[in-house]
């Protein structure tokens, strides 16, 4: 399991005292107003910034870090992820579970087979959509619904499957 999960992507910067603003890649983007501190990914090393502002525009959330006053600070991270440790993270709820756990995870149809490895997640505004690469019939999307998710185990790393007809 990953130690920091992803919780938005830097578009862009915000006016020239160092603000961003962050597409968020959570479920609850007011969830920035409780955070003290993210840890940003340079593409060298995870860097930590405590968060100074926040502040919320559209569909974005504008961040104001401590110690970055200026746009040149800050504009070379455009497009680059914000994470934050897996114990800042928001509570799971019964048949949640979070993405990066998810992502490589072996799938299995409910009589046994294999099928392929869980290799994205795709969001919706009705429920989420796994993309799995089967291992017979190439990229399938199974909608994330009860009918067709009959079992994630995180810790096996394994989802059992119902493919509804029309699937594949």
């Amino acid at each position: 399991m990953e130690d920091r999960l992803q919780v938005g992507v830097i578009s862009s910067t915000h006016g020239v005292r160092g603000e961003v603003k962050v597409f968020p890649t959570t479920d609850d983007a007011t969830r920035f107003k409780k955070l003290k501190q993210v840890y940003l990914d340079t593409g060298k090393e995870q860097m930590l910034l405590e968060i100074q502002g926040v502040k919320f525009f559209k569909q974005f959330v504008i961040l104001k870090f401590k110690g970055i006053d200026n746009i040149n600070d800050i504009e070379k991270y455009k497009g680059r992820s914000l994470f934050v440790e897996r114990k800042d993270a928001v509570p799971l709820e019964e048949d949640e579970y979070y993405i990066a756990d998810m992502l490589g995870m072996s799938v299995y149809t409910e009589d046994g087979a294999r099928f392929g490895t869980l290799k994205d997640v795709m969001e919706t505004g009705a429920n989420d959509v796994y993309i799995i690469d089967s291992d017979d019939h190439g990229e399938i999307l199974v909608p994330a619904i009860k009918q067709c998710i009959l079992s994630v185990d995180v810790e096996a790393d394994r989802m059992v499957i119902h493919l509804m007809d029309g699937l594949i």
